[in-house]
Formats: C-alpha cells, structure tokens, sequence
C-alpha cells in the first residue's frame, strides 16, 4: 500500500491529534505533524483546509498522497494496514470488540465534546445562561457515557486486551476532557487505573506529555 513512507498528520496540541499521534508512534511509522486549528488564525489552516475543508483535525496524509479524517476512522484503517503493530486485536472477536468500541467514543464521547465546546450550535437559546445549560446537561450525559464505557470495557490489563491498541489510545485522550478523568475516578476506581497505564507507556508519555505538559 506504500505506507513506508511519510505520513503528514494535521492536528493541535490537546486534540484528538494525539490520539493519531501516539498509534503513528506505536507502529513506529514515519510522520510529520502541521500544526493547524479552526481556533488557532495563526497555524497552518491553508494547508488544513487543502485536505480538510471542514477544518476538523484530526487529519492524516497517507504516504501515496490520499488523505482521511476522522479519528476512529485513521486508528482502524492504520490498524488494518499494520496488523503487527497491535493497534487492533488478531483475533476477530476481540478485534471487533475495539472496533466496536472505538466508535463508541467517536459517537457518544466525542460528540459531546463538540456540544459542550459549542453550545450555540446545538440551542436556539441565545443568552450565556441558556448555554450554559446546555453545557452542563452534556455534560453529565458526557460522564454517564464514560461509566457505561467502563462497563463494557474492562481493563485486562488494557482495554484492547494483553496488549495496549488503538482503543487505548483514544480513550486516554478523549478522557481528559470535560471532566471526564476526574469524574471516573471517583465513579470507577477500579477501572481508572487503566488510562494511567496507557499515559506511562513507553511509546506514549512522550506523545501525553507534549500534548499535556502540566499532566506530565
């Protein structure tokens, strides 16, 4: 598929990018990050908007030159392209389980990320306290997503299984935001300590703690 060469990877510090990020160093694939952001005037959205008109990042340049979004989408098709990289299980069962669940993320996690972060796209209500319930009404639903994703994925040890995978990497990711982190726990103690796992492997904490800084 031609993928031993460079990949290009448009994305932000603090994004859902880290996630792409930190599977590109898993896999120990080439790549280089540009630095763009619809919040950001000043990065790179000229060459954002070239291979994303949306100006969503994350957004990934494959070596042949064809680009792909969406960031459950990139970690299963690397993950298909590189089956020894371990960003999805061997095994069928096990495979669809992270697949399953990493569009779980996307749907339900992520997704209420963009309410939250942009209240005024989502209510005709058009004063600050009128978003602000919003905000907290996704909130919760935010959190209550997560405790039922703690649920369905547990760790053993990790939550793609023995090994850590793609669904690893963008749990911990989407999990530090809107409270998410704090709020697991204390709801799940006994499920938390994953997300710490994955933070401190090897590959990833460089990644967490570029993104991060006053986690690491």
């Amino acid at each position: 598929m031609g993928d031993s060469g460079e990949h290009v990877l448009y994305g932000y510090q603090g994004s859902g990018s880290a996630a792409i990020e930190a599977a590109l160093t898993l896999a120990e694939l080439p790549f280089r990050v540009v630095n763009a952001a619809s919040w950001d005037a000043a990065s790179e959205l000229g060459a954002l908007r070239q291979v994303n008109p949306l100006l969503q990042i994350p957004a990934l340049r494959w070596p042949d030159g064809s680009t792909m979004t969406e960031s459950a989408a990139i970690l299963i098709e690397l993950g298909l392209r590189h089956p020894h990289s371990g960003l999805l299980p061997q095994s069928p069962a096990a495979r669809a389980h992270a697949i399953r669940g990493l569009v779980y993320i996307a749907a339900n996690c992520y997704a209420a990320i963009g309410v939250i972060d942009y209240p005024e796209r989502w209510t005709s209500g058009t004063t600050d306290t009128e978003r602000e319930h919003v905000r907290q009404g996704t909130r919760a639903r935010l959190h209550a997503l997560w405790d039922r994703f703690a649920g369905t994925f547990p760790a053993q040890p990790f939550l793609s299984g023995e090994q850590p995978g793609a669904l690893d990497l963008l749990a911990a990711v989407v999990s530090r935001w809107s409270g998410a982190r704090k709020h697991l726990g204390t709801s799940r103690p006994q499920w938390f300590p994953v997300l710490e796992r994955i933070d401190h492997l090897p590959a990833v904490a460089p990644v967490m703690a570029r993104h991060w800084p006053a986690a690491a």
